[in-house]
Parts: structure tokens; sequence; C-alpha cells
């Protein structure tokens, strides 16, 4: 007895370890089929369409509204900490420069982890309770060609355009608030965010928002692909799809952040 309570916690640490391995082992090999399945032939090209549609113009108002109040938040927070050193007038390139480099890549993932890779998820995961998937495979058809590669293009093609649209209104947000209710002149805040921003700091965001297209796709038909267990199951895997999302946005975004900087 004596024995055994000594090494319980060796046991319990190999466990952990042991089915963290099998994860990552299993998520490196879906990334790898999922990745073959988008740069070879065949594609499907109806369904990618049909989720391009689903995850990019039915999020565009929800993307909207979050774009326009963080801008309009993050002026006003801005023009409150630059009073602090009389320093009101970075208000347009400071919401220009993080709006661009880092709100809107990072905000609008977040909201398609809750909107689109649980949705994704779900749909799979269900297919899998209902053994779709396999009826699929019966019939000859790879599962990954037809359910998880259109997914993972259409967003690392939409949430690109989705983050620009995002740069647009949450500048115009920044505007409305500054020139409405802290006293800017129109023309000199637009003059001096044109003149600030560079090609960079929107094409950084946009590179970021490709990355994160994939990881919530991808996040989202990883776990709906691995359901088990009927209906209890497949709302898991939508929840884990979910989390697991934004944690690897946060986590990736922090990396790429550091490798833009320093390059």
């Amino acid at each position: 007895m004596l024995l055994q309570a000594a090494l319980a916690p060796f046991s319990i640490t190999g466990r952990l370890v042991i089915g963290v391995c099998a994860i990552v082992g299993a998520l490196a090999l879906f990334v790898g089929r999922a990745l073959f399945a988008c740069v070879t032939p065949r594609w499907h090209g109806g369904q990618i369409l049909r989720q391009a549609f689903s995850i990019g113009f039915l999020s565009l108002p929800v993307v909207g509204l979050t774009a326009v109040f963080t801008g309009a938040a993050l002026a006003l927070n801005i023009y409150t900490g630059g009073g602090r050193f009389n320093a009101e007038q970075i208000v347009p390139q400071i919401v220009a420069l993080g709006i661009t480099r880092e709100l809107a890549p990072v905000l609008v993932a977040l909201m398609l982890s809750g909107r689109v890779a649980t949705t994704i998820a779900a749909e799979i995961g269900a297919m899998r309770a209902t053994e779709q998937i396999d009826a699929m495979r019966t019939l000859s058809t790879d599962p990954f060609r037809f359910l998880v590669a259109p997914r993972v293009l259409a967003g690392v093609a939409t949430l690109p355009l989705l983050t620009g649209v995002a740069d647009v209104v949450g500048i115009a947000g920044g505007w409305a608030v500054s020139t409405w209710s802290l006293g800017f002149s129109s023309e000199a805040y637009t003059r001096s965010t044109v003149a600030f921003l560079e090609a960079w700091d929107v094409q950084s965001g946009l590179i970021k928002a490709a990355v994160f297209g994939f990881i919530v796709t991808a996040m989202g038909a990883f776990h709906g692909y691995r359901a088990s267990g009927g209906a209890r199951g497949v709302g898991h895997a939508a929840t884990q799809a979910m989390v697991w999302s934004g944690v690897l946005i946060f986590a990736t975004d922090y990396l790429m952040t550091s490798g833009f900087t320093e390059a």
C-alpha cells in the first residue's frame, strides 16, 4: 500500500503525459490529412462556396457590430489615457494601429470560434453519431475532401476578407466617437490615420486572419470528427472546439506578433 501511494503521483503524471501526446498526435495526423485534401484534387467547388457563404457572408453582421464598438471604445480609452500626458492627438494613430494589427484579426477570429467552430463541430459530430461519415466511405467518398477541406479552405479565404471589413468599420467607429464626442476635426482625423498607417500594418493583420481561419475551421472539424457518445458527445465536441480555438488563437497571435516585431 505504501509503495502504491508513493507511485500514485508518477502514475497520474504518466497518464496525463500519454493523454496529451495522444491528442497532439491525433491532431497532427488530422491536420496533415486536412492539408493534403486542401492542396490536392479533387475539390468540391459547390461545398466550398456554400461554406464560404456560411462562414463569411453570414458572419458580417456580428463582425461589423463587434468592430464598430471596439473602435469606439478604443478611441475613448486612448483619449482618456493620452489626456494624462497631454497626448490626446495620438488617438487616430493608435486606433488605426491597434485595429489593423491586433484587434480586428483576433476579435474576428474569436467571434467565429463561437459561431463557426461550434457549428462545424456540431455538424460533423452529428454526422459521426448518425454514421453518415461511415456511409461516405462505403460510397468511396473521402470525408476529408467532402467535409473538412471545403470548410478549411473557406475559413482561410473568408477570414482575411472579414478582417478587412473589421479594419474599415473599426476605424470608422473610432472616427465617429472622436469627431462627434471628443472634438476632433473629421478632416484632421482622417488625414492623420492615412498618413500614419503603413501597408505592413494591414498586411500583418490579414496574414494573422488567414492563420486564424485555419485554426477555427480545423479545430471545429477535428473535434466534430472525433465526437462520440450521441447528442452529449456532440455538445461536448462543440464546446471543446470553441475553447481550444480561442486558446490557439491567443497563443498563435503572440507567436506571430513576436515574429513580425523582430522582422
